[in-house]
């Protein structure tokens, strides 16, 4: 049996890299500034690291909770002052291809938007190809329950053997209303084939606040689902009749990829967003130490999802 095909978040309890360089040019979804991206091959150990090599002198920011400095409309990261951008997308793509080591070179001021989803990330590994290290891999397996609380907005996690998830969101808009993603399980290809295509979203209304606080300036139908007040103004429409809750949470899954290891547990979420899933990796990180160990034999042979099982609603 291959690698590819006892994956489980890379299912092998081996740490893995890409396979050789690759690279992709966009533009920041926020800044709207042109931007080059290059995964390179890292050694084991190393974690993401994403370097900045557009400022003269190179610097790198390590892709870990300690160097969340923003979480209003993407997650940013930031070291010795400097910072990457819109990193959400990207990290997903690489945890939810089991990917542990790569150095990110970035330049620009942030990761490119591409088409709004992680699946063009995705498209980049695997013209790369994945190459599995010989070093054990740790995966962080919640003991006890943690909740987070913020009004109407919630975050838990529980035990569970693999990483699940489950997701609300509610807006009061025609196109979306109460959506929820219940039990999804992230092994054997679910991330490509339930999360990767879908792309983030705004409403028309909130545009020109957005570009007064410096946001959105590289927004466009090419790269955002797009609300007016009565339908989706994209001509292509939606990917699934659901993508708004399959976009958050595979936002999740990119902040999650900042505790630098596969999580075991069960997370479930009531209209969350980046400062809450933030909130909830931070205290998993605090306890990373205590609930983290090396990756069993037993990870690496999840039982095959069956996406009839994968619950959705839309009310």
């Amino acid at each position: 049996m291959t690698a590819e095909h006892r994956w489980a978040w890379g299912g092998s309890v081996f740490q893995r890299t890409v396979a050789e360089k690759v690279s992709c040019t966009g533009i920041g979804l926020h800044s709207g500034s042109p931007v080059e991206l290059t995964l390179h091959p890292a050694r084991a150990g190393t974690g993401v690291i994403f370097e900045r090599t557009d400022l003269g002198v190179p610097v790198e920011v390590p892709a870990a909770s300690e160097s969340v400095t923003a979480t209003l409309n993407a997650t940013t990261l930031g070291r010795a002052g400097t910072s990457v951008g819109t990193v959400e997308h990207l990290l997903a793509a690489l945890y939810g291809l089991g990917i542990d080591n790569v150095r990110v070179e970035v330049h620009g001021p942030e990761i490119p938007v591409m088409d709004g989803s992680a699946a063009p990330f995705v498209f980049l590994v695997r013209q790369a190809g994945i190459f599995e290290q010989d070093a054990p891999r740790r995966v962080l397996r919640v003991r006890s329950p943690l909740e987070i609380r913020d009004g109407k907005k919630r975050i838990r996690v529980e035990p569970a053997r693999t990483l699940r998830v489950s997701y609300a969101v509610d807006f009061a808009h025609p196109c979306i209303g109460r959506q929820s993603l219940r039990g999804l399980e992230l092994v054997n290809g679910s991330f490509e084939a339930e999360l990767a295509r879908a792309r983030t979203f705004g409403f028309l209304h909130e545009v020109e606040a957005l570009w007064r606080a410096g946001l959105a300036r590289g927004g466009s139908l090419e790269n955002t689902i797009v609300l007016d007040e009565v339908g989706v103004m994209n001509p292509e429409g939606l990917r699934w009749g659901d993508e708004f809750v399959r976009h958050k949470v595979l936002d999740l899954v990119g902040d999650l990829a900042l505790l630098g290891m596969p999580v075991q547990g069960h997370v479930i979420v009531e209209r969350g967003g980046h400062a809450l899933h933030q909130r909830m990796v931070g205290e998993l990180a605090r306890r990373a130490m205590a609930w983290s160990e090396p990756a069993s034999v037993a990870d690496s042979y999840a039982e095959p999802i069956s996406y009839g099982a994968l619950r959705t609603a839309t009310a």
